[in-house]
């Protein structure tokens, strides 16, 4: 009998996680996506579900990130960015986590619980990107040059209170007199 059944022992149920990960700018383009099933791989052999992903793909880091490579610290401003998300027991985590941190091809990673919100609105950022290239800019000055000059018109014609022309005017004479 299954030690399940026999004294009332919970399973755990699964949760779902998501692991984000950077691999490594020299990683050929090729071996980037076997790198990404061998990640999957991981996590189905541990007994995960796979639910949604995003490939990776290369982009520009907004720090430098140093790792030690090859005997020496090495720099990188790129890498290949992608993400999966997956349903497993927390039983089987230690397992994903040890299979993914003995790949040499990451630079970095990190794994995550989701919470409902976060399961249910996933952030795809390479589409996000993408659809931030494309939008074009406009420049609002140019719009706006035609609607401010009545404004501004409209403004000049406002007369000024007697005290600030006489101000205006002793001011003038003051400069014309020290010339």
């Amino acid at each position: 009998m299954p030690a399940a059944e026999a004294g009332g022992v919970e399973v755990a149920e699964a949760a779902s996680y998501e692991l984000a990960f950077h691999v490594l700018p020299t990683v050929a383009e090729g071996e980037v996506a076997t790198v990404f099933q061998n990640l999957k791989d991981i996590i189905t052999k541990a007994g995960g579900e796979i639910t949604t992903e995003e490939a990776p793909a290369r982009f520009d880091l907004a720090y430098e990130i140093i790792k030690y490579l090859e005997g020496r610290n090495r720099k990188f401003t790129s890498a290949y960015f992608g993400w999966v998300r997956f349903t497993v027991t927390p039983a089987a985590l230690d397992e994903i986590v040890e299979g993914v941190e003995g790949t040499k091809e990451l630079l970095r990673h990190l794994l995550i619980k989701l919470t409902k919100v976060e399961e249910e609105n996933p952030f795809f950022l390479h589409e996000a990107l993408a659809a931030e290239k494309a939008t074009t800019n406009v420049d609002l000055d140019e719009e706006k040059a035609p609607e401010a000059a009545p404004a501004v018109e409209e403004a000049e014609k406002v007369e000024e209170p007697e005290a600030d022309k006489e101000e205006k005017e002793d001011s003038a004479e003051d400069g014309e007199e020290s010339k």
